[in-house]
């Protein structure tokens, strides 16, 4: 059976989501959570949580999924062995070769791979297989065809509803380099939400640029699931509950045979930016992109209509106080309003902003709708409790094979014995525990006190749940102490792209980045350099073929991907394992050299003094030139590619006039991929790792820190 699973970013999420009909919740913990800014849980709260789930047969996936450092290797596996220990289900990584290390120490525990991770095709499920993980979680960005590829090599997991990354998955460093607050360590500031103006005709008015609409795959969950995915994967760790209880209720319904319609219409009202779509799994459509609203645009309700000096909504809709209004004009937010009368045929409203009439009317927040959600049908798991309190014995409960017998025996009543009926009620409280307890009684007349009566049916559900939920034993594992001796390296690696002038560089390896992968420059392959093809960190089977008539005239891959280990390996060339790999402490620095990297990018995002403690055999820090901050997997100006100037590079600029080279370039196929540069390039003090200059828009590499920026060489990220 397909699992439905949903997000909880605190307790009452959790329950609710469960008490909804989910499968199974994933949170995150106070610390390693991509999701920072949410509730989140401790290790206590996680326990309750993972019984209270336990009891309905429903599991716990704990999200320790951020980028992790070498001084927080020890936090990170004393925190993975206490989830365990408090009964999650399965832990959620980012970094693969940390789930190796993880695996290797302490083999009973379940591993799932991040979205983070940017697993896309069968050669990164194979990697995550390889390394101990029974499951990935797919990029949000990974077409049907892959899906059922990668769905045949392990279990996959695919977000079917909520918000989507601009940024393909684990490679943003926007909010990184924009603010010092990085995605990949879960303080995502969301500049892809904020306005820019792009230079190409038509898009010069600032606008939501990057700002993408909500998923919702709704029906097409039956192409997921004939494609093999074992988890239907709901966003909203950021959300409220009860968005949480819509989005479980309506694919509940999807799944099975209810009425989805109706619960669609609620999730519209908990939460909708950009009235949906169906994603990149099934291609690009023209809902992907929300550039006139970016926040929750609400369901269509009715229009204004200025009436004696009051605004009134002409609709069917049942509003009522406490109800919130988006106002919509030529599709751009002009402002809000609550609810203030009811009328015949609609109703009025208040707002602060100037409306006018034919303005368009979305209802954000409903009472009613939210109050509904929150005190639904709640599932509970069925029990048959047979009690027996016969004069002269203790007291017996049973459940099943579960028997608990008192301690004293039972004293016949002098006056008031318990009746059935005040023996039924009592066990029909279970407290929090999620029971729907049948009682039957066999009962002579007895006496026992309340306290105690009470006292015994506490413990009888305590210990019926420790049946239900038998505590793990005790599990020792200890982080790998792993000192990499840093040694100067001494060779310099440039990435450049077409147009480039690359016969005179002074680097010893040279990195080609073509603008299109089915039209090289073939001066590239007279050059007498240690030569490597750059794989974006997107790649599918179709890139593939376009790739494989040439990869072998290179020395290696330099690939920005997890999956360029084994595909290396397949081809039979060296690797070299890019900054988008994400390397951040030594366990993964010295497996990733194991799995057979030649040459290692570390992660963009840490000090100079961090890079220099990874700084093993074949280790490169990015330290001149461009620093890609986003890798978008879509067109941003919507396809509209009979109308497309195709140039080469645009000037993305914020509203505080920074101005961001956006790149695009192909792969294969017919459509176009973009990158997004930071407004500055990069010049920073050479450490003991070799030097990487990242060329890509040939601009040249800087020849001083004058206007350009030292990144984190100075300053680690949060």
């Amino acid at each position: 059976m397909t699992e439905l699973l949903a997000p909880a970013g605190g307790e009452q999420s959790a329950y609710i989501a469960l008490e909804g009909g989910a499968d199974a919740v994933y949170l995150g913990l106070n610390d390693f959570s991509a999701r920072a800014g949410a509730e989140n849980f401790d290790v206590q709260s996680l326990e309750r949580t993972a019984r209270f789930a336990h009891v309905l047969g429903a599991k716990v996936y704990v999200a320790l999924n951020t980028l992790v450092k070498d001084a927080e290797l020890p936090q990170l596996f004393a925190l993975a062995k206490a989830a365990w220990q408090a009964g999650a289900d399965a832990i959620l990584l980012q970094d693969v070769f940390l789930g190796q290390a993880l695996k290797n120490a302490c083999p009973e525990i379940v591993l799932h791979l991040s979205t983070q991770a940017g697993c896309c095709n069968v050669y990164g499920a194979e990697l995550a297989k390889v390394c101990g993980f029974s499951r990935a979680v797919l990029a949000r960005e990974t077409p049907i065809e892959e899906v059922a590829k990668i769905s045949a090599v392990i279990e996959t997991e695919v977000f079917v509803q909520g918000a989507l990354c601009t940024c393909f998955s684990g490679q943003c460093y926007f909010s990184s380099f924009a603010g010092n607050m990085s995605g990949n360590r879960g303080r995502c500031k969301q500049p892809c939400r904020k306005k820019y103006t792009i230079s190409r005709s038509g898009f010069e008015e600032p606008s939501y640029a990057l700002s993408l609409s909500d998923l919702s795959v709704g029906d097409r969950i039956k192409e997921l699931i004939a494609a093999g995915v074992s988890s239907l994967k709901i966003e909203g760790r950021m959300r409220r509950p009860e968005y949480v209880a819509a989005a479980v209720k309506y694919y509940r319904e999807l799944l099975g045979g209810g009425n989805p319609q109706a619960a669609f219409d609620a999730l519209r009202r908990a939460y909708n930016r950009g009235d949906y779509t169906s994603g990149l799994a099934f291609g690009q459509d023209r809902t992907f992109l929300s550039q006139k609203v970016q926040g929750h645009i609400g369901a269509y309700v009715g229009n204004i209509s200025y009436l004696g000096g009051k605004y009134f909504c002409k609709s069917d809709e049942e509003c009522s106080l406490g109800d919130g209004f988006k106002i919509l004009r030529d599709g751009k937010e002009v402002g809000g309003a609550v609810f203030s009368a009811a009328a015949k045929n609609g109703f009025y409203l208040q707002s602060k902003s100037g409306l006018k009439n034919g303005d368009e009317v979305r209802l954000t927040t409903s009472v009613r709708t939210n109050a509904a959600l929150l005190n639904g049908q709640k599932k509970r798991r069925a029990v048959i409790v047979e009690l027996e309190f016969i004069a002269g014995r203790p007291p017996v409960a049973r459940c099943g094979e579960f028997t608990l017998t008192g301690d004293c025996p039972l004293s016949p009543a002098e006056r008031a014995p318990l009746t059935q009926g005040e023996l039924v009620n009592c066990f029909k409280k279970v407290d929090s525990l999620p029971y729907d307890p049948e009682v039957s009684v066999i009962t002579d007349g007895v006496f026992m006190q309340k306290s105690a009566l009470n006292g015994f049916r506490r413990e009888f559900y305590r210990r019926l749940t420790e049946k239900f939920c038998p505590v793990r034993r005790e599990v020792y594992f200890q982080f790998p102490r792993l000192e990499i001796v840093s040694k100067k390296q001494m060779k310099r690696a440039r990435i450049v792209g077409d147009g480039a002038v690359f016969f005179d560089c002074k680097e010893d390896i040279l990195i080609y980045k073509p603008d299109d992968y089915t039209r090289l420059d073939e001066r590239f392959f007279t050059v007498r350099k240690e030569k490597y093809l750059y794989l974006p960190p997107y790649f599918t089977s179709e890139d593939e073929r376009t790739v494989a008539e040439y990869a072998n005239r290179f020395d290696g891959v330099y690939c920005d991907g997890y999956y360029g280990f084994l595909f290396a390996k397949k081809y039979g060339v060296k690797l070299f394992a890019g900054t988008g790999c994400n390397l951040s402490n030594a366990v993964s620095v010295c497996a990733a050299v194991r799995a057979g990297a030649e040459y290692f990018a570390v992660s963009k995002e840490l000090s100079r003094a961090e890079q220099d403690r990874l700084a093993a055999r074949g280790a490169f820090a990015l330290t001149a030139g461009e620093i890609k901050v986003m890798d978008l997997i879509y067109c941003p100006f919507s396809r509209t590619c009979s109308r497309c100037d195709r140039q080469k590079t645009y000037i993305m600029t914020d509203q505080e006039g920074r101005k961001f080279p956006l790149k695009r370039y192909r792969v294969s196929g017919k459509f176009c991929r973009f990158e997004v540069y930071n407004c500055v390039q990069l010049y920073a003090d050479c450490g003991m790792c070799g030097e990487l200059i990242d060329d890509s828009l040939t601009r040249g590499e800087p020849k001083s820190a004058g206007g350009a920026t030292s990144g984190h060489a100075k300053r680690s990220v949060e």
